[in-house]
Parts: structure tokens; C-alpha cells; sequence
């Protein structure tokens, strides 16, 4: 073994040893070994109970619940083993220095430094009460769109289930992320269409307020208007349509961004679309703990807890850590792969045209495929009699989001009714 990040060796028990404990706590975690040079060497330490109980008395609050402290034998001699877990009581400090950088660590490398006064600032704010759960501003709040989205879904939407989702907070009112859900959300999505390939010129340009649910659907709408089909092509005697942009890929990258920024930061979430790509970028960088790495394998961390999981009731999204592997999926063999990039207050992703040729008036087609799936559901209602969303999934070969979407369209243009409750929603012709 060598020193690193989360490795730490002490030749012996020194006073200000809380510093590495500290910084393991306040990162990521980390072993301090008291007993070993610098160098790995093995020297050995006496009297190791009595040194087992100082370790931590300079330490608030306090973070024994994290750390494992036991005597190990390495080459014949006693040896001190201190584990230490990250904390969920950041920033942890020592007593007799305070909340202050000289008394807050982190883990810079292979040494243990005191923080910033930003990344202290930082720490109080992950372990303080979360964005959606902290009482809204606004308390004026209309729920049009929401109720229709549960209505689709067969669920209810009363006060005694707003309550268990949290968007009625235990002060009886309404949360922030009931805001978010509302109609009166003022935070935006700006949708623009680029000439060329970059933000000189400006072909379309819209701003989408209200709740989440009605952006994300403007915002399909119009991507899907501008998304064309290309030339059909015939495999083993069936038509394949495919888009310029894969509709799942457009679709994940678009929930990703309004189901994962940080709402807590002033702003808009910017969706562009250029000659050869379409860009998404949101506000908040990965959260804390998390690294780019881990979010590429699929490990979900969320930052909306909440919100991700009405979304989840909703169908709205299929699973958790799921949506950048769904991405990647959809471009399988494309010369150009889609982008993920992070900066600490932003994030970006970048959907590249697939390689194929596309067709000559191409929103045409689009309208004409849309009526195309509505005809084939009209047709399986007057066959059947009635239609579930999961029938329109296997019928269509579209995700659970998208069949709800189509089925409310039809509901709302009047050429379906919806009849049922909860999860025994079914649709009749009129």
C-alpha cells in the first residue's frame, strides 16, 4: 500500500490525527493507519486501546457512527486500522476550532487541507432541507396539468396523496416541489432552432413555462415537428422509418434535464438545435460524492428525489440511472455518438443526426406518421371495443410515456374517452 486519497499513514498517535478523520468524513472516505511510516514501512504502535480512544474526541458532531477503529497485526506488529466512512452530517470540524476552514478538512490528494470557505458553504448546503421539500413561495397554486397527467395514469390525485408524495409539506403547505408541478412554475425551458451550426442566427425560437408535465410535452411536440423521417427503407418486407434523431434519445435527454437540474440556482434550461445536432443543457452540476464516471454506468444520485419519483408512478420514466445508457443504446453503430459533458453548475448533452438520408418535406411526414398511429388505435377500439395503454405500447412499439401522450392527444381532440379509475383505465370510442 501506498499513501493516496483515501489511504493515510502516522508512525504514531499525534494530536492533531482528527484532521485526516475529518477529511475522510467531509469527502469520501478513506483508512488512516497509525503504525506505518510514510514510506509503508511497518513500525508498530503501543499501547493501542489507549490510543483508540482519543481518535475522535476533537470531533463534531459527532461521527463515530461512520468510522471503525480495530487493531490489525501486520508483519508481527500491532498496527491501528481507523475506517472512515463519508458522513451525512457534513461539514464535521474539530471542537476547538469551529465551523471555520481551520477547522474543516477535506481530502486534497494525499494530504488533508482545510476547506474552503465556499466548499464549507457547499457541505451545510447538501445536509439542509432538500429544494422540493422547503415551503413554496407561491401558495396560489393550480394543479390543471397535474391532474390530468395522474388522470391518464389511474392514479389519484387528492390531498391525502399529495401529502404522501410531498407535495403538501407537514405545515400543511404547499412545497416547493408542488410549485414545480403547478401551473404557476416559472422556471423555463428555451427552445430555439439554429441556422447552421451555431447561435448566429436564430430560424424559431420559443420559451415554455407552466408545469414541468406541459413543458416536457410542448417540448417533444416541437422537436418532434422538427425531427424528420428519413427515405423509407424495406427489410425483410416491412417499411423501417427511422428519424434524424432517435425519438428515445431525445425523449431521455429531455426528462434528464428537467428531472435532474438544481432548481435552487436561478435560470433556464436551454434545448437548441442546429443543422447537425440538438443540445440540452441544465443547471446543476453532478451531485456531490458523484463523479462522471459513475453516471456513464448508470448510477443514479438524485437531486430531486421527489420529483424523479412522481415522474417514475407516473410512467413518465421507466427506472432509475437508466436514461444516459438508454442514449447510448439508441446510437449503436452511428459514426457520431452522443456528448456528455459536466461542469460544476451545468450540464450538457449533445444528440448528433444519425447517418441516414433524409426525405423531402419532412414535417409533412411527421403529421401524416402521427395520424397514422391514431388511425391504428381508432381501428383496435372499433375492433375490441376499447384500449389500455400497455395494448398501444406492443400495437405502436413505443415506450409507456409515449403511449400515455398519445392516448391523452386523442382524449383531449376528442376521439377517445377515457372511463375507469386507478390502474383500471381503460379507452372507448365516442
Amino acid at each position: 500500500m501506498t499513501e493516496s486519497n483515501t489511504i493515510e499513514f502516522k508512525r504514531e498517535y499525534v494530536n492533531d490525527l482528527y484532521k485526516e478523520i475529518i477529511a475522510f468524513a467531509n469527502t469520501s472516505g478513506g483508512t488512516v493507519y497509525i503504525g506505518i511510516e510514510d514510506d509503508g514501512t511497518v513500525c508498530g504502535v503501543e499501547n493501542v486501546n489507549d490510543t483508540q480512544m482519543r481518535c475522535t474526541d476533537n470531533i463534531r458532531p459527532d461521527v463515530m457512527a461512520f468510522v471503525d477503529i480495530k487493531p490489525i497485526v501486520s508483519e508481527g506488529k500491532n498496527v491501528l486500522q481507523i475506517t472512515v466512512n463519508k458522513g451525512s452530517m457534513a461539514p464535521y470540524y474539530a471542537q476547538s476550532k469551529g465551523i471555520r476552514p481551520e477547522g474543516v478538512f477535506v481530502r486534497r490528494g494525499t494530504a488533508s487541507a482545510p476547506a474552503t470557505q465556499t466548499e464549507i458553504l457547499n457541505m451545510i448546503k447538501d445536509v439542509s432541507t432538500a429544494y422540493e421539500d422547503a415551503r413554496a413561495l407561491e401558495q396560489n397554486l393550480t394543479f390543471i396539468e397535474a391532474q390530468r397527467q395522474f388522470d391518464n395514469a389511474g392514479l389519484s390525485f387528492g390531498e391525502m396523496q399529495q401529502r404522501s408524495l410531498g407535495i403538501i409539506g407537514r405545515d400543511g403547505c404547499y412545497t416547493n416541489l408542488a410549485y414545480l408541478l403547478s401551473d404557476q412554475c416559472g422556471y423555463k425551458i428555451k427552445f430555439a432552432v439554429c441556422e447552421g451550426d451555431s447561435k448566429e442566427v436564430f430560424r424559431d425560437r420559443h420559451e415554455f413555462t407552466g408545469s414541468l408535465f406541459r413543458q416536457i410535452d410542448d417540448v417533444m411536440r416541437i422537436i418532434d415537428a422538427n425531427n424528420r423521417l428519413s427515405s423509407p427503407k424495406i427489410n425483410n418486407v416491412r417499411r423501417e422509418d427511422h428519424r434524424e434523431y432517435p425519438v428515445e434519445a431525445i425523449r431521455e435527454a429531455l426528462l434528464n434535464a428537467v428531472i435532474h437540474r438544481d432548481y435552487a440556482m436561478n435560470g433556464d434550461t436551454l434545448v437548441s438545435m442546429f443543422s447537425d445536432r440538438i443540445e440540452f443543457i441544465s443547471l446543476g452540476g453532478l451531485v456531490r460524492g458523484v463523479e462522471m464516471a459513475d453516471v456513464m454506468m448508470g448510477v443514479s444520485y438524485l437531486r430531486n428525489r421527489k420529483l424523479a419519483d412522481i415522474f417514475y408512478r407516473l410512467h413518465l420514466i421507466e427506472t432509475y440511472g437508466t436514461g444516459i445508457v438508454k442514449i447510448k443504446k439508441s446510437y449503436g453503430g452511428q459514426s457520431k455518438q452522443p456528448v456528455f459533458e459536466c461542469w460544476p453548475n451545468s450540464f450538457k448533452v449533445v444528440l448528433y443526426k444519425t447517418d441516414c438520408d433524409i426525405a423531402e418535406s419532412g414535417s409533412d411526414i411527421v403529421k401524416a406518421e402521427c395520424v397514422n398511429r391514431e388511425e391504428t388505435i381508432e381501428k383496435f377500439v372499433a375492433e375490441h371495443g376499447e384500449i389500455i395503454r400497455r395494448d398501444v405500447e406492443k400495437l405502436l412499439n413505443v415506450s409507456s410515456a409515449t403511449a400515455t401522450r398519445i392516448l391523452s392527444k386523442m382524449v383531449e381532440e376528442g376521439k377517445l374517452k377515457r372511463v375507469g379509475d386507478a390502474r383500471n383505465v381503460k379507452y372507448v370510442g365516442l
